[in-house]
């Protein structure tokens, strides 16, 4: 298992941060931060399933085909199936911050704009 890791990446313009909680061949865990209005590109997986829960503030969680919008608060939380393409965002007016487990399988992420 790999050590704890905190970096800073741009998404839509804004800073999000983002942990590494663990991450093997199979198994990734993640902890992002999302200022209000920052979100992630649609998105894809090939070979894992997104399994994300809200820890703090509120997440949205938008699928196409089937067209699906989550309104996650803290304790809640959805999947999204390998292959459907998503996007992950903080529609609220503070900070936000989720959990992202994505597991049984070799990680990618295929943009789908």
């Amino acid at each position: 298992m790999q050590e704890q890791q905190t970096v800073g990446t741009t998404v839509s313009g804004a800073r999000r941060n983002l942990k590494v909680i663990a991450q093997t061949p199979d198994v990734r865990i993640v902890e992002y931060t999302l200022n209000p209005g920052d979100s992630h590109p649609w998105h894809h997986h090939s070979a894992v399933t997104d399994r994300i829960y809200c820890l703090e503030g509120l997440i949205g969680v938008d699928t196409r085909q089937p067209s699906q919008q989550f309104r996650l608060q803290p304790g809640e939380n959805c999947e999204v199936p390998v292959g459907t393409v998503h996007h992950v965002s903080n529609p609220g007016s503070g900070i936000s911050r989720y959990l992202l487990v994505q597991a049984l399988g070799k990680y990618d992420y295929i943009r789908a704009d």
